[in-house]
């Protein structure tokens, strides 16, 4: 063989080598709309080579990854943006731009800060980053101030702990999740929504009803999932600080890094700082309006990416202490004493994602969640002290594959859920270690684009309480290419945590009574949503009704005492909602929103007596209107929301007022509500400027402390808080961003 031949046959084997290489490497990238001047992903996104079968779509994050194929033009599209179509030689790493059409019928539903995933048979709304931009946002509880489904209030007059509603109920029956994980359970649902700042969160699902049997059996009223900002896709620098009228002052600092000689590799730190030692008495009753308070929290994040496997893991921790209640001792005391509220919380966490990838068959998975949580809690009411611990070990094995083709696919795997809490009240001991090993499958049935079916079923097996089955389904139907159509039903099943959810009620001189053994809640959620879009445009119906086979009641109608027990008579809860989001030009948004929540508990084993009446503290109506606009490229924007509050049943605290019957007892409501939100902004290069206000109406509750003068005193109580507790304030903030997306 001649020299030249064998120059040429290793010429050849070297390309042949090579190309090989290529083609067993994948192509991964993101998939952005860039119209408005900022990058925003893309999700849903179809991402195919020209010619073949082989497809992707992008994830909430915009991102994908697609096997190599023969065909060298990759396709890219999306409902609503100009397909492209890219030649792909041996790039490996690309950024997607497309380019709106001023039309978006599938898939979903977008404006420029708000979303309807229009692919999930569960009715699911995505808050965006530019949704959260439109207010101050600075921790998870005030990142609903626009969103019409989650309303947000404080719990009581003095601890400053804030809690969410979702179809008529309070936020202990929404599972809440971050990434996937649940998260924000047990002892946490007292302050959970102050350990998120706003500015690590990436987008919020919020899905209406009983969720999927994938994430548990804890879903009764819906699930809402947090995602964080990931290391791969954050800014490499990011800077929040905010300060407030009432003493108030944040910073966050995110920093993100790919590493660049292991590309594979990200790690990401997001850090966060607030404090008010501001001494807040506007209403004159020597108690703070708000308590002092310190937090320090952060997460230091790894991912690592590569064709076939991905891993995620992280450490969290949270110090956050806090200190209410009377200012100055009462000199008409004779006792000269001082009623203090203080709270000092350290919470540790870690979590590992890790998935095993099939680049062949992309619709096959197998992933693994695991955590735990270190939670320790120490509270003082006055002379009565709180400690409250909690330990949880969390796994959930998911793997995910089709019956002959995509349209048929499943969802199958483990899980594992580990409990330990111990708490003490006063003279009440309260310990419980709940073991519970699960298993779950779910099937989705696809026929074309019109229908979509999602059965799920869920055993577990609970060391306290036995056997637990939870069903689960949900129904999408594609009417037209405008409008969705969707149905679901579903069980859930929790074990309720009186001190953690009627944190604030211990605020106060009741007794803590519990007449029975507490038993776990079980409800059945119905829920029918219709979505019509138009353009960038929508219109939302939705009607929800959770039925309780049990629940459990913290009955505050005494003046003197809170009774705990269950009821397994008629306890529901109905809401209604409509909501129409308009666009009726570029950068200019209107949303305006009616809630009606009908919601009844039977009341009173304390006097052996039945009674059915309105659950106290939920507003009947509720409406929200929103209007933002933006100059172009953002430079400017602006952004004003007015909430109206409707009548809600309130507890009769007056001094004279003596509880002898539930038949009898008078029926008290609340007065209705305006809240006005208002808040402009300035964009620069790097550099964002921001001013607001909350509150701007300047309404608050008269007298939300029960004798205030006399905290030692059988009635006093500061639990029963059902307005705004301060007055309007005014902020300032600057967002600085350095490296754009990595």
């Amino acid at each position: 063989m001649s020299k030249f031949k064998k120059i040429y046959i290793s010429s050849l084997l070297l390309i042949f080598i090579f190309n090989f290489q290529l083609l067993a490497q994948n192509v991964t990238g993101i998939v952005v709309d860039k119209s408005n001047g900022k990058e925003e992903p893309i999700i849903g996104a179809t991402i195919n080579w020209l010619g073949t079968k082989v497809a992707t779509t992008s994830d909430v994050e915009g991102k994908f990854s697609i096997a190599r194929s023969k065909s060298i033009k990759l396709v890219v599209s999306f409902i609503g943006y100009k397909a492209d179509t890219l030649i792909i030689n041996n790039e490996t790493d690309l950024k997607i731009y497309l380019t709106s059409e001023n039309q978006l019928q599938e898939v979903v539903v977008r404006s420029t800060s708000t979303a309807i995933d229009r692919m999930s048979p569960i009715h699911t709304e995505i808050i965006t980053s530019k949704a959260l931009a439109k207010a101050a946002c600075c921790n998870l509880s005030e990142s609903f101030e626009t969103n019409a489904s989650v309303s947000v209030s404080y719990a009581d007059a003095v601890t400053g702990a804030k809690q969410i509603q979702l179809l008529g109920l309070a936020g202990t029956y929404v599972q809440m999740n971050v990434e996937n994980i649940p998260s924000l359970r047990g002892l946490a649902s007292t302050f959970g929504l102050n350990y998120i700042p706003g500015t690590w969160v990436q987008s919020i699902d919020i899905g209406k009803g009983a969720g999927s049997v994938i994430n548990g059996y804890e879903s009764m009223t819906g699930q809402i999932n947090v995602e964080l900002q990931k290391p791969d896709l954050a800014e490499k620098i990011y800077l929040n600080t905010y300060l407030n009228s009432f003493g108030r002052g944040e910073i966050n600092l995110n920093l993100a890094h790919k590493f660049k000689k292991a590309s594979r590799w990200s790690v990401g730190l997001l850090t966060h700082g607030s404090t008010m030692q501001t001494t807040l008495d506007k209403n004159n009753d020597n108690f703070y309006d708000l308590p002092k308070y310190t937090q320090a929290n952060f997460i230091n994040r790894w991912k690592y990416q590569s064709d076939k496997f991905m891993a995620q893991f992280g450490i969290k921790f949270l110090h956050d202490e806090r200190l209410g209640g009377q200012i100055n001792k009462n000199p008409l005391s004779l006792d000269n004493l001082i009623y203090r509220f203080s709270n000092n919380t350290n919470r540790a966490e870690f979590f590992s994602k890790t998935a095993k990838l099939y680049q062949d068959k992309p619709y096959r998975g197998l992933g693994l969640i695991f955590s735990g949580i270190m939670h320790d809690s120490k509270s003082q009411f006055g002379f009565r002290p709180y400690d409250g611990k909690q330990k949880t070990i969390y796994g959930n094995l998911i793997y995910q594959d089709i019956f002959g083709n995509t349209n048929h696919t499943y969802k199958t795997g483990l899980s594992f859920l580990y409990d330990k809490y111990d708490e003490t009240y006063a003279d009440i001991i309260r310990a419980r270690t709940e073991i519970v090993p699960g298993a779950f499958f779910e099937y989705t049935y696809k026929y074309l684009d019109k229908l979509t079916a999602v059965a799920g079923t869920r055993l577990d097996f609970h060391n306290m309480y036995g056997t637990i089955f939870t069903p689960r389904l949900h129904i999408l139907y594609n009417a037209t290419n405008n409008t969705a159509i969707r149905l679901s039903a579903g069980k859930g099943f929790r074990t309720a945590n009186p001190f953690a959810e009627y944190f604030g009620n211990l605020v106060s001189s009741r007794t803590v009574r519990f007449l029975e053994v507490i038993r776990p809640e079980v409800s059945w959620n119905y829920g029918l949503s219709v979505t019509k879009s138009f353009g960038k445009s929508n219109f939302i119906l939705d009607i929800f009704r959770t039925n309780f086979q049990n629940q459990l009641i913290g009955d505050t109608e005494h003046p003197n005492f809170i009774y705990f027990y269950n009821s397994q008579g008629k306890n529901f809860a109905n809401s209604a909602q409509i909501e129409l989001n308009l666009v009726p030009a570029a950068r200019l948004e209107f949303k305006i929103a009616y809630r009606y929540a009908d919601v009844w508990q039977t009341l009173g084993k304390s006097l052996n007596q039945e009674i059915t009446v309105r659950k106290m503290f939920i507003p009947r109506d509720r409406v929200l209107f929103n209007v933002g606009y933006a100059l172009p490229y953002e430079k400017w924007k602006w952004d004003l929301t007015l909430q109206y509050n409707g009548v809600r049943r309130v507890p009769n605290l007056s001094p004279s007022y003596v509880h002898t019957s539930y038949e009898a007892m008078p029926i008290r409501y609340a007065p209705a509500f305006f809240n006005l939100n208002a808040q402009v902004s300035r964009s620069f290069r790097r550099w964002d400027v921001y001013v607001g206000g909350e509150n701007l109406s300047n309404f608050t509750q008269k007298d939300p402390i029960v004798t205030p003068d006399n905290p030692f005193g059988s009635r006093f109580d500061a639990g029963s808080a059902w307005g705004p507790v301060i007055g309007r304030v005014i902020y300032i903030g600057t967002r600085y961003k350095l490296g754009g997306r990595i």
